[in-house]
């Protein structure tokens, strides 16, 4: 009995401890869809401060970023995130691409292989991660390479997952497609730009811990 009694006491403070403690939220996706935006409206809205710099230009974010404790509270509770904003995951990266936006020859390469290493740095993020949020472009097709390849790995190491179709503020956004795409997930559609349907995020973010 005595035995029974110690290994219940350990389960319910490990519980206890879990809930606590600070979860590692990772933003993945692809280059554009939004993933610091979304970061930066999460971190505005309970912090004061935003987390990255936005840009046209992909791959803005080159490198992962971080806020260490983000306290966000929903119905009356309280969770610690430590948010985790990743650069955007491609199979290609060309610096030809980026000339088109202006930049010169030399900057565009530096920003091509500034990318490339910045991918390899997202993929080994991945085994830190508590859970992830798939940030989507909403108006993009979602079946794509990439995005199969970014779901595939956290199946692989067993990472929950909640997808936000972003930019649903946009005419052409078809969050629809996103949902039958990946019918097995939970997707909430957003705008991280017009801070649109932030509730429902919050409560689908809430809902994913569950599941930690």
């Amino acid at each position: 009995m005595l035995k029974i009694l110690k290994s219940l006491s350990k389960r319910i403070l490990g519980s206890l401890f879990k809930s606590r403690r600070t979860l590692k939220i990772g933003f993945y996706g692809p280059p554009n869809a939004g993933k610091t935006s979304l970061a930066n409206r999460i971190c505005k809205d309970w912090t004061g401060e935003e987390l990255g710099i936005v840009s046209a230009v992909p791959h803005e974010t080159r490198h992962v970023q971080m806020k260490e404790e983000v306290k966000i509270k929903y119905k009356g509770r309280t969770l610690g995130f430590k948010i985790i904003d990743t650069p955007g995951i491609a199979t290609r990266i060309d610096y030809e691409d980026f000339l088109k936006y202006g930049l010169n020859k030399n900057t565009a390469k530096k920003r091509a292989k500034e990318a490339t290493q910045g991918i390899i740095e997202s993929i080994q993020w991945l085994d830190d991660m508590d859970a992830v949020i798939i940030v989507l472009d909403s108006t993009q097709n979602p079946y794509s390479q990439v995005n199969i390849t970014i779901i595939g790995n956290l199946v692989a190491r067993k990472i929950p997952i909640l997808i936000a179709a972003n930019k649903i503020d946009v005419k052409k956004a078809d969050m629809k497609k996103i949902e039958s795409t990946f019918p097995e997930y939970d997707v909430v559609g957003i705008s991280a730009k017009e801070g649109t349907n932030m509730d429902e995020f919050y409560e689908s973010l809430f809902k994913l811990t569950k599941k930690i």
